[in-house]
């Protein structure tokens, strides 16, 4: 029996609300982190999902290959427990897939945490494009016809199906999708007990947009809020700062970094540091909302670190300047962490 079925069954009562405290901790001060676990049971496929990470971790970490968690798109906060409206933090999720591209392209294993119908790697190529524009009908000498890409109204189309084809042979990413916030909380909790057996060979990028506020399952109604009723009254409690216990408890050995998206630059800089002194984690990401895909600032303990992508006379994309960063930052991290 490999590990991962063997932790997975060894941890089966999360199908029932789960990660409950054991009766040993009942008198303990629960943290924020485990009361919201407590309160909202995990979704219903979670058992799968988390087999499906830990296998795939386990596989890679047996070849000796770096596994990256990338997080991207938004969370929806349910207004209902039959959920019909709900509030959402939106996000195309263009910065995570680009993201897990580049991490494919370093040779890292990728598990991709993101949001249902929100960009994934290869695919968000084609996001803007018809599909029937780019495809022909060719027919054959003996009469059969055959759907055919025009590589010349798409020329990209090869690289790209090259480069995913590439990957599907290696096995090298798993995708794995969440809608409501809960499940995405349930999720990543589930990815670092799988990424933690990799040590310090195991990433962490935080690029989905968490909600920031929630209702608890207990006070929602349980079916459709009903107009007829007047303006309903909903008071949100705010989402626990999962970073803790990521940090301090599920995957303590691994290399995490974390974004922090600001309006105002004067107060950027300053909020990225908060962030690395109240969490304790390697990196944070600074950008500003309106300049996000043009330059960012890498935040660390040692140093500030602006990557621009208008530094560059040629054409790119601003990840292709940020992950290969990370890698380099990653590679130092586990030099100066190895017990050789």
């Amino acid at each position: 029996m490999s590990t991962a079925r063997s932790l997975l069954q060894n941890t089966e009562r999360e199908k029932d609300g789960s990660s409950k405290l054991s009766q040993g901790t009942e008198n303990k001060k629960k943290d924020e982190w485990e009361v919201f676990f407590e309160s909202h049971e995990p979704p219903a496929d979670f058992a799968d999902k988390k087999l499906r990470m830990h296998e795939f971790a386990e596989g890679h970490m047996k070849n000796g290959t770096r596994v990256v968690l990338v997080t991207s798109g938004g969370t929806a906060v349910p207004l209902e427990n039959k959920m019909v409206r709900f509030i959402d933090n939106f996000s195309s999720g263009k910065r995570g897939a680009a993201s897990a591209e580049q991490f494919l392209s370093e040779g890292y294993a990728v598990i991709f945490l993101h949001r249902h119908k929100t960009l994934i790697p290869y695919e968000r190529h084609l996001a803007n494009t018809r599909l029937t524009d780019i495809l022909d009908i060719r027919k054959d000498p003996d009469g059969t016809q055959q759907i055919v890409a025009n590589q010349e109204k798409f020329p990209k189309l090869l690289s790209i199906l090259q480069g995913y084809k590439e990957v599907q042979a290696s096995n090298s990413l798993l995708l794995i999708e969440f809608t409501v916030l809960q499940e995405y909380l349930y999720l990543l909790q589930a990815a670092a007990e799988a990424l933690s057996f990799a040590g310090t060979h195991a990433m962490f990028y935080l690029a989905a947009a968490v909600s920031d506020f929630y209702i608890p399952s207990q006070e929602m109604i349980e079916h459709k809020i009903q107009s007829a009723d007047g303006p309903p009254n909903i008071t949100l409690h705010v989402v626990p700062k999962m970073l803790t216990p990521l940090v301090r408890h599920w995957a303590p050995e691994a290399f995490v970094v974390s974004f922090k998206l600001e309006t105002d630059r004067s107060l950027l800089l300053d909020k990225a540091r908060q962030a690395l002194e109240k969490y304790n984690h390697q990196v944070v990401i600074a950008n500003i909302l309106e300049e996000r895909n043009e330059w960012v600032t890498m935040v660390t303990p040692e140093e500030y670190q602006k990557l621009s992508i208008t530094d560059k006379s040629w054409s790119c994309i601003i990840e292709e300047l940020i992950i290969p960063d990370l890698v380099t930052k990653h590679t130092v991290f586990i030099v100066n962490n190895s017990s050789d």
